[in-house]
């Protein structure tokens, strides 16, 4: 199976151990993985924006790169969700195909649907927290939404509960939105931040060390307002990060 690893431009900015995390993670399965090193933005911020046809040209050039690889991985629930969802309108109302956008999948997803890992050699001994992102959970099914009346299922906790010396809790309304939503922090500052402080409030309630998720974007916003607030006492960590920790 060959693999090509897609790192969104923010991970790869601001968060380049995630991306390193995941490379290991992937290698250690037996897995073939490449990274183009001429990929770039998926488009997501200008969609998010409402300049949808600015981000056409990075369509096609997502395509032009990852189409030939069994499957696109990549550690961030949005951006997966994004081309998967996104790039096949986007391409055909530019008369273009897109081979790649369906074979997008987030990190999570492929250990757990595709590969359908059981054990891992990871250990992280501490009490971590669970968020689970907007569109992880209502675009790409990681986890169930509480507004559905469906069995409760979380494919982020089935994976971490593969850890060694781990601690897996859940903060009240778990599958509530932190406030981050992309441009949305930029357009609704006191809004994302307030929506940002009550669901810091609820992870550190549970005690935990850590909060983790697949999104370094939530991760982030939720960073930035502990910061900013003087919370102490909690760290924040990509998934990736304890699914490979000891590799």
């Amino acid at each position: 199976m060959k693999i090509g690893l897609f790192i969104p431009c923010y991970v790869d900015a601001l968060y380049p151990e995630v991306g390193v995390s995941t490379f290991k993670l992937l290698r250690s399965l037996g897995l073939d993985v490449e990274y183009p090193e001429s990929q770039t933005c998926c488009g997501q911020p200008m969609g998010n924006a409402g300049f949808e046809r600015m981000a056409e040209p990075l369509v096609d050039k997502f395509d032009e790169l990852f189409r030939g690889y069994d499957y696109v991985v990549a550690p961030s629930a949005s951006c997966a969700a994004y081309v998967r969802f996104f790039h096949p309108r986007m391409a055909a109302q530019a008369g273009h195909t897109c081979q790649a956008a369906g074979k997008t999948v987030d990190l999570v997803e492929f250990l757990h649907d595709v590969m359908q890992v059981k054990s891992l050699p990871a250990r992280f001994p501490h009490r971590v927290s669970v968020h689970n992102s907007c569109h992880g959970v209502r675009e790409l099914g990681l986890s169930s939404p509480s507004e559905c009346n469906v069995p409760r299922f979380n494919k982020i906790i089935d994976l971490l509960r593969l850890v060694e010396g781990i601690e897996v809790v859940e903060p009240e309304r778990p599958d509530e939105c932190c406030g981050f939503g992309g441009m949305f922090a930029v357009e609704e500052t006191a809004v994302s931040a307030r929506m940002g402080l009550e669901k810091l409030k609820r992870h550190v309630a549970t005690g935990a060390e850590y909060v983790t998720g697949p999104d370094s974007s939530c991760l982030m916003h939720l960073q930035g307002v502990a910061q900013k607030q003087g919370v102490e006492g909690i760290k924040f960590i990509h998934v990736a990060q304890i699914l490979s920790a000891g590799l």
